[in-house]
């Protein structure tokens, strides 16, 4: 098992996003009080988050997250306050694509520049 540790700018934020946003669970947070380093869950899926306040605003790192219906998730994460970019140059940023390597993606960035890949195989 591999995972991923993703560093962020501001963990109340990014803790918010994750959980409020993505669905993820709140496994722990370390030390509770003021976390630097916080366990997530989705599933039987795992994800940890470093805060770096000094990694500039985009820390630039990615995760693929497999799941059954890339549609219906992206659905959920828009109900549940998902802000949509315009990026013209990208436009899986902007709702999921048929990949010409076989896959559906869509390419969320968190509040701290990472990008979340939820691709259905």
């Amino acid at each position: 098992m591999l995972i991923p540790i993703l560093n962020v700018q501001d963990m109340t934020e990014a803790i918010s996003f994750y959980t409020r946003i993505l669905d993820f669970q709140l496994a722990f947070a370390w030390p509770e009080e003021a976390p630097i380093h916080v366990g997530l869950t989705r599933g039987t899926d795992e994800m940890h988050l470093a805060l770096k306040p000094d990694a500039g605003r985009h820390a630039q790192c990615s995760a693929m997250v497999l799941c059954d219906d890339v549609d219906a998730l992206f659905a959920d994460f828009r109900a549940r306050g998902l802000t949509i970019p315009a990026r013209p140059e990208s436009p899986v940023h902007e709702a999921p694509l048929d990949q010409s390597w076989g896959t559906r993606e869509v390419y969320i960035d968190d509040p701290s520049g990472n990008t979340l890949i939820f691709q259905q195989r």
